[in-house]
């Protein structure tokens, strides 16, 4: 059966996605920032193993999965976890472009480095759950979306070096989603928030697991999914 490595599995589009990849037996390794984050994500989707890396600190993933038994095959790894913090260029601090910057980006660069031998063996994929605002970038949105922007040019350059290699490389570019993350913008930007205006995570779950199951003769490569209402 097929062994998922995903982050971001704890709400939203993560944890629906890892929902639907164990309801149909398939493995999913999921990325925890702490032992007690692994204990909860463990609790929340029963079957599931867990790994602990905090992606906020991405300079020691490689020492965090040095001390911990990682999977011998990984047929697809999932980024879908993401971080915000919307603000004005002239307000935001170097901390809060580090935030976004290493959580968004870079954590999610260096979890497919380490991953890539057994992705590479396996032929698998790799999917980043990326952003309207990677294609295009609003006021309030420069970091959030300048690390969305990077993610799809990490994903354009993985699909390149990787495609001899048959992994495939899928970037998801979700509209605004009902999930904790959409309360958090609607707080900062001082709106309120409705979940029945967005998407479902279910419907971006689906998204996903379609470009998973594809066969090996075609690639997703870019998908935009807007809200339909």
């Amino acid at each position: 059966m097929p062994t998922h490595v995903i982050t971001g599995a704890g709400s939203g589009i993560g944890a629906a996605v890892t929902r639907r990849l164990l309801e149909r037996g398939d493995e999913a390794v999921l990325v925890a920032r702490d032992a007690g984050r692994a204990k909860e994500l463990a609790e929340l989707h029963p079957g599931a193993r867990t790994l602990v890396g905090d992606l906020a600190n991405p300079d020691r993933l490689s020492w965090a999965f040095a001390h911990q038994t990682m999977p011998e095959r990984v047929d697809s790894l999932l980024h879908v976890a993401g971080v915000v913090e919307l603000g004005a260029v002239g307000d935001l601090t170097p901390k809060a472009w580090h935030f976004q910057l290493n959580a968004n980006l870079v954590a999610p660069a260096e979890l497919t480095r380490l991953l890539l031998p057994q992705l590479r063996v396996a032929q698998g994929h790799v999917l980043f759950v990326n952003s309207g605002a990677g294609l295009a970038a609003s006021a309030e949105w420069g970091a959030y979306a300048a690390s969305k922007h990077g993610l799809k040019a990490l994903a354009d350059s993985l699909r390149q070096e990787e495609h001899a290699n048959g992994v495939r490389v899928t970037s998801v570019y979700p509209g605004r989603t009902a999930s904790p993350m959409q309360a958090k913008v609607h707080q900062q930007e001082g709106k309120e928030y409705d979940p029945s205006r967005w998407i479902d995570p279910e419907s971006v779950a689906t998204t996903i697991v379609t470009a998973l199951d594809l066969p090996r003769d075609a690639e997703v490569t870019d998908l935009r999914v807007r809200p339909g209402r």
